[in-house]
């Protein structure tokens, strides 16, 4: 066998749907379903136990515990057959199995959803679930079933129970049907006969031995007597009161609110408000509980009117303040509602796996129109989880869930310690070393909370959408999420990312860290497993076995052995790139890994929900404790760093912790205890706002006890007086009860002389009369002895005769026996003979008898022939009869089916088309539409034509005149070249000398700011000794008034020298006043030390703040004159420019001038010869052509540097606005690429 066993501690959990969920087996203990079987909580100190289910259970389907608390009922699913077990529970003790009917035993093929045990607890009813339901009546303790019945029922679900008084009496409802029976003569019998139009009954309850109260799906109650409906009444949806109550939950829980769920929310308008339903039901000694809504339980009492039942309360579910919708909490189904033996509280269920209670009112002036419910122990999570991660210096444990909640659970105290609901699913969840930090993975981003004391704050999102895994490293330094197929490792003090391993083709959905963080193993759906080295980057190791899909790993505390579960039902254990050892599942999957970390054990979840517990080297054979834990597949397990306790997750919702222990039974040690931290984060505001708040309290203690000492100065004033009052006439009534008193004393005396006087006579009478007693008494006395003797005598004689008589007797006794003898001898002989003769007419009879048997049998063989051939020919003929007509009802139904897709096809065709011409038409008016858009704009766009042609033909006339201009400006051109030359180097000059003044410039900074800051030091330290000498002339001061003032009071109190208890109390409050003063005195004048060091830092950085200060401003002034001769320098360059565009326009003025004179001499020339050949007119032409364009380029060129030279200007400005110089120096003109671009 394995070497350790696993043992569960305890279970965060409940089975929801299931009969009979919740139920109490104590006055303080309740038994619920969870995972593949039932926890034992004690509601007070919240131990737990664990009843595991049977092998390969799927979970619990039903419970009951029997009317003593003694027997408990199991039914479940077991290896896809039902199976009903019943345990004995005994206090102290764990539950012991009694009886267990196995599938061969059970009637139905269906495990019951619904138990019920007889008063007397002997016998035992089950009730399978629709469409054919089985009600089954058993004698459980002999394992023999009694009697069963069938019913029909289209769906939904059933609930069968007995009379509280009456063994034989069956109550069961469902869907259509509300039968009572009755057990008798093997049988059971209908005794109810059902009335009017059915209704689905969900649940009911047994209130007397005659009365039934029934809940049905739309609302109603129905009370029958004795099968008989004799009250009924609707009751309305409720929906919950506005104001929530502050004191709803415990403190215990405060923290952790209610329990989330993802409801329809109330204020959006649910469906279900126009019908309420009756989920469930439950009796008590003053009447009933029932739930009719969402969220809310309704308490009916027994009155004496016309109504026999009337509501008294309602109870809520209590809001949830961690949710991002805190109303939905309430609007959970309540589907199980139980009563505590002494009726003292209230459990209920709920259709998403929460447990809460409430405890009942003692008295009807405790009780509350609208009350609230609190958690039976913790929420819980309502979906599977999805992740699981385990803090290595702290005893907790994280989870996560598809509820879209994370919790931290407490696995040492079994406590949840936070809890918190998000807008997303989550689907990973990994907590740092520390325990102050985790990492949750969402649909929508990756998100970096920290865990403060009572709740979770987001403090980094990553955007990593549908992180399924992430991990942080051991050392908490590093953590990996998983993006895709892509691992990428983060810092966890920079967040910055550090590395990217890729290398994985399908989707990753396991990754580990080693121990000392330098190796990272991680798993896919593509079968690899692959080993990465984190100091390089790089893949060290790996393994691709293509036919497994990979689902969790582990590693070895070396690193050296990678541990992996998937689809192909085996455990491998690989090593060097290889796989080294395989272990069979045994026809189920392996789902999750992990390892102690001491290397010796090996924990494997299964897709059934069970736990194996394996030695390490791996076994060859089956050679494994499997234990039954949850009723969903494992998703996730751990082991704590010190191997005492492994924690699994499960799809079901369920978390169990299992205590770890060797085969010995003791636990398994470490070489080193862990020592756990306790500290916990939490936010600045959090503190600002208690301090206020524990400030505020205390000025309002201080408050209220000013104002109740002077209420109770004022009572005991009235007090005293009422004392003094009724001291005066109770002083008064003792004196005249005194007086009475000694009246009643004499009279007491005088009648004890008479008593006395009385007791003496009667004295003497009695004696006398004991003298006559006492002589009558020996006379008859002496009569009586003589009577005795005589009957003595006769006695003697009689005895005599008797015995005389008896020995006749004796002798004719003896006579006659010898007579009978012989005559009863001779009568033997005579039968003897007869019984021979007897004898052989009995074997004559007996062969012929066999004969007519042998002739009897052969005729019934013949005649069972024929029969069998008879109705064999019928059956065969009602067979095929009954093919025929099969196959005509198929055929009838497919054509059914296919003339009903046709309607429904021809119909969605209609609609279809019908939504087609719609659009058509729709679109048919936009297109009109823009067609009418179109033609505008058409017209106006050809009115822009005409418009934009005009100014073509405009343009090129003056494109015609430019070219006149082209020869005079390439001379002025070359002009302004020369100039630039010589302005470059003057430029280059006055750049010299700004170098030489900036050197002088920064020398004479530094030597100011340093003579600045020895000014400020002196300027500090003369007001530090200003306060210090005006500090002592205060306390100087403050001593002499003190003296004086302790003068007055001294003097005061040697008034008092004649009276010593006054002078006691003055001299006491002289001390109280004076002596504690001086030692609070003393107290700060031990603090001054601390006073000045902290007044010495404080000047020292103060000075500094205002050396750093000063130098900013001094900054600021010389970037700003620096910043003014460059705007200078800029408008001097402006200027510049304008004069060389007053100088084109001179050009421009003298090119028209030329352009004119040139005309009227073309005219002349022309008027002289009248005929010029082609080639003279072409050449010039082609000149002016060219001119013209050298004369755009260069226009062109001297507007691109301006604008270069604008765009310049506005940089160095907003520089030298946005970040001023700090080291003094004025910024760099580019004037060398200035320069290239004029030269270009």
């Amino acid at each position: 066998m394995a070497a350790v066993v696993a043992e569960p501690a305890a279970v965060f959990g409940c089975r929801p749907r299931v009969g009979g969920g919740v139920c109490f087996v104590g006055e303080r203990e309740v038994l619920h379903a969870a995972g593949a079987g039932c926890a034992r909580l004690h509601t007070e100190h919240g131990r737990q136990t664990f009843l595991p289910g049977r092998e390969k259970s799927r979970g619990v389907q039903a419970l009951a515990v029997s009317p003593d608390r003694r027997f408990l009922a199991v039914s479940e699913t077991a290896a896809e057959e039902p199976a009903l077990t019943v345990y004995e529970l005994a206090a102290g003790q764990p539950p012991r199995r009694r009886r267990a009917l196995a599938a061969a035993e059970l009637p139905a093929r269906e495990a019951a959803v619904s138990l019920a045990f007889s008063p007397d607890c002997r016998h035992l009813a089950a009730a399978t679930g629709p469409p054919e339901v089985l009600l089954a009546y058993w004698l459980w303790d002999k394992r023999r079933l009694v009697a069963a019945a069938r019913l029909q029922a289209p769906g939904g679900g059933c609930q069968v129970s007995f009379s509280p008084q009456d063994n034989a009496r069956i109550c069961i409802t469902g869907n259509g049907f509300f039968k009572l029976f009755k057990y008798s003569e093997g049988t059971l019998k209908q005794t109810n006969l059902q009335k009017g139009k059915p209704q689905n009954y969900l649940c009911h309850a047994w209130l007397s031995e005659e009365e039934v109260i029934c809940g049905t799906d739309t609302g109603k109650l129905m009370l029958f007597e004795n099968g008989e409906l004799c009250w009924q009444t609707s009751v309305e949806y409720r929906k919950p009161p506005k104001k929530q109550e502050g004191g709803t939950t415990t403190k215990e829980y405060e923290r952790y609110s209610e329990v989330s769920c993802k409801l329809v929310s109330e204020d959006n308008g649910s469906q279900q408000d126009s019908v309420p339903q009756i989920s469930a039901v439950a009796a008590y000694s003053k009447g009933f509980a029932c739930s009719c809504s969402p969220g809310v339980v309704l308490l009916f009492e027994k009155t004496e009117e016309k109504e026999v039942y009337k509501e008294s309360q309602e109870i809520w579910l209590p809001q949830d303040l961690f949710t991002t919708e805190p109303k939905q909490s309430r609007g959970q189904d309540i589907t199980c509602i139980c009563f505590s033996p002494s009726e003292e509280t209230m459990v209920v269920n709920t259709n998403k796996n929460q447990l809460y209670m409430f405890t009942m009112p003692s008295t009807d002036l405790m009780k509350e129109k609208s009350s609230h419910f609190a958690y039976l122990h913790f929420p819980l999570h309502s979906a599977s989880i999805t992740g699981l991660d385990i803090c290595i210096r702290r005893p907790i444990v994280a989870t996560c869930s598809l509820d879209r909640s994370v919790r931290i659970w407490n696995y040492k105290a079994n406590t949840l310690e936070l809890y918190k609901e998000f807008q997303e699913e989550a689907h990973t969840v990994s907590l740092h070393p520390t325990g102050l930090f985790c990492l949750v993975g969402f649909s929508d981003k990756l998100r970096f909370l920290s865990l403060l004391y009572e709740d979770m704050h987001v403090f980094k999102e990553f955007a990593v959408r549908k992180c399924e895994e992430c991990s942080f490293s051991n050392g908490g330094h590093l953590f990996a999420a998983v993006n895709g197929n892509v691992i990428q490792i983060y810092s966890s003090t920079t967040f910055e990312n550090t590395n990217n391993l890729k290398g994985h083709s399908g989707k990753i959905r396991a990754v580990k860290w080693s121990a000392d963080d330098t190796k990272f193993a991680s798993c896919d759906t593509h079968g690899a497993v692959y080993e990465w080295n984190l100091l390089t980057g790089k893949r060290e190791t790996e393994c691709v076995f293509k036919s497994c899909i990979y689902s969790s790993i582990a590693l070895s505390s070396d690193a050296k052995i990678i541990f992996a579960v998937g689809s192909d039902q085996t455990l491998k254990e690989i090593s060097e790139s290889s796989i080294q050892h395989e272990v069979p599942a045994f026809d189920v999957d392996y789902t999750a890994v992990a390892v102690s970390h001491s290397g010796n054990m090996v924990f494997v979840g299964t897709s059934l929900g069970t736990i194996r517990a394996m030695k390490y080297p791996l076994p060859l054979r089956r050679d494994f404790n499997e234990y039954q834990a949850h009723a969903g597949a494992v998703t996730k397990m751990s082991v704590t760093n010190d191997d005492q306790f492994l924690l699994t997750a499960s799809e079901d919702g369920s978390i169990l912790i299992w205590k770890v222990y060797d085969k010995e039974g003791g636990t398994l040690k470490r070489e080193k205890e862990v020592e756990y931290a306790e500290e916990v984060l939490i936010m600045r505001s959090d503190i600002e706002e208690k301090s206020q708040a524990m400030l505020d309290l205390q000025i309002r203690v201080k408050e209220l006890q000013t104002e109740n000492d002077y209420q109770l100065r004022l009572k005991d004033m009235n007090y005293n007086e009422k004392i003094k009052e009724l001291k005066d006439t109770f002083t008064q009534e003792i004196g005249s009860l005194k007086t009475k008193h000694q009246i009643l004393q004499a009279e007491k005396e005088k009648q004890e002389l008479q008593h006395q006087s009385q007791l003496s006579e009667l004295m003497n009478k009695q004696a006398k009369e004991m003298q006559a007693l006492e002589s009558d008494s020996n006379q008859k006395l002496l009569m009586e002895n003589e009577k005795y003797q005589e009957l003595q005598v006769k006695s003697q004689r009689m005895q005599e005769e008797y015995e005389k008589q008896l020995h006749n007797l004796e002798e004719s006794k003896s006579r006659t026996v010898e007579e009978l003898t012989v005559y009863y001898e001779e009568k033997l002989n005579e039968k003897s003979v007869l019984l021979e003769e007897a004898e052989e007419d009995i074997r004559q009879q007996f062969q012929a008898h066999e004969e007519i048997r042998k002739q009897i049998e052969e005729d019934e063989d013949r005649e069972i022939l024929d029969i069998k051939i008879k109705y064999e020919r019928r059956l065969v003929e009602e067979k095929e009869s009954n093919l025929q007509l099969k196959g005509e009802i198929g055929v009838m139904n497919k054509r059914l089916g296919s003339l009903q897709k046709e309607l429904k096809e021809r119909n969605s065709d209609i609609e279809e088309m019908k939504l087609e011409q719609q659009n058509l038409q729709d679109i048919i008016k936009s297109l009109e539409k823009d067609i009418v858009a179109l033609k505008t704009e058409i017209e106006e766009r050809a009115n822009t034509i005409q418009d934009k042609e005009k100014h073509i033909y405009d343009l090129k006339k003056k494109n015609q005149e430019l070219e006149k201009f082209k020869f005079v400006l390439d001379h002025k051109i070359e002009q302004f070249k020369k100039q630039i030359g010589s302005c470059e180097n003057d430029i280059k000059m006055r750049n010299e000398q700004i170098h030489e003044m900036e050197g002088e410039l920064e020398r004479f900074q530094k030597d100011s700011t340093h003579l600045k800051l020895n000014i400020t030091q002196l300027q500090q330290k003369l007001k530090a000794t200003d306060n210090t000498m005006h500090r002592e002339r205060q306390k100087k001061q403050n001593m002499e008034a003190l003296i004086k003032r302790f003068k007055m009071d001294l003097h005061n109190c040697v008034g008092f020298i004649q009276d010593y208890k006054k002078l006691k109390y003055g001299i006491r409050e002289l001390y109280t006043k004076y002596v504690q003063q001086l030692d609070m005195v003393e107290t700060e004048e031990l603090d001054v030390d601390l006073q000045k060091e902290y007044t010495r830092q404080r000047e020292y950085l103060e000075r500094n703040l205002a050396a750093l200060k000063k130098k900013v401003v001094k900054d600021q002034e010389v970037h700003q004159a620096a910043y003014m001769r460059i705007m200078q320098e800029n408008v001097s360059l402006i200027k510049e420019i304008n004069d060389l565009r007053q100088e084109l326009k001179a050009a421009y003025t003298q090119v028209h001038d030329l352009q004119s004179a040139l005309r009227l001499t073309k005219k002349k020339q022309a008027i002289q010869e009248p005929a010029p050949s082609s080639e003279l007119l072409s050449s010039p032409a082609v000149l002016r052509l060219n001119a013209q364009k050298e004369n755009e380029k260069i226009i062109e060129m001297q507007q691109l540097e301006i604008q270069y030279l604008r765009d310049q200007i506005k940089e160095k400005g907003q520089s030298l606005a946005v970040q001023p110089l700090l080291d003094g120096m004025l910024p760099k003109l580019n004037l060398e690429r200035s320069h290239k671009t004029q030269q270009q």
